[in-house]
């Protein structure tokens, strides 16, 4: 088995000590999953009296003005999202940009991201490339979607909902050309994680037959 593992910059024991300082040193914990926060206190044995708040898409501007009032006071916030690096097709931009705007330190823990973790495992050129978040969901804006990025020369990554794979691969097949080789990766670090490689026609065919679950990431 061939597995690849980053190196955070510095070293991997700057990077675990950086993360558990940032989590126990927390004044606030503004998190994507709030239970998945307090099972990421409790797997790493900390024992934070930080505030812990929830903060996703639905909630994400009612929050910014609180969250930004506590960091004026000089309070430490840390953001922490579901799975992957908040604001790679994540919330928290939005309170980073308003967060820089103010004067406030902005600093980050490395930590994972779906878009590079699918571009090492896929094997295809990756000197450059263009990640572009989730497609439109109607047919024809995901149709218009695809027609501008026909003729890029850069491999493409994007996410998608397993519910839209079939239709998203199908489109693309017709759009971009049955035979360009593409990987759909899913759940990926995960306890399920499955690499499926081909070319957009036979993925787009195997998605369509499939009860495909979990987090979805296509390279093209």
């Amino acid at each position: 088995m061939l597995i690849l593992v980053g190196t955070p910059i510095g070293n991997m024991g700057d990077a675990s000590q950086r993360l558990r300082a940032a989590l126990a040193e927390a004044d606030i914990l503004a998190a994507e999953d709030t239970r998945r926060c307090r099972r990421l206190l409790a797997e790493l044995g900390i024992e934070s009296g930080a505030q812990i708040v929830s903060f996703y898409d639905a909630v994400e501007q009612q929050r910014l003005p609180g969250l930004l009032a506590q960091l004026a006071d000089g309070r430490t916030v840390v953001l922490l999202t579901d799975v992957g690096m908040p604001t790679v097709s994540d919330t928290g931009y939005r309170l980073v940009r308003a967060a820089a705007a103010e004067g406030i330190e902005v600093s980050v823990v490395p930590g994972p991201s779906a878009v590079t973790a699918a571009l090492a495992v896929a094997g295809l050129p990756s000197d450059r490339f263009c990640f572009e978040g989730f497609p439109p969901r109607s047919s024809g804006p995901r149709e218009r979607w695809l027609a501008d990025l026909a003729g890029s020369p850069r491999t493409i990554v994007f996410f998608e909902s397993p519910r839209r794979l079939a239709k998203t691969l199908a489109q693309a097949a017709q759009s971009w050309g049955e035979e360009r080789s593409a990987v759909v990766c899913r759940e990926l670090s995960k306890t399920f994680e499955e690499i499926r490689r081909g070319d957009l026609g036979s993925l787009a065919r195997w998605a369509a037959t499939e009860v495909v679950r979990g987090e979805i990431t296509v390279v093209v």
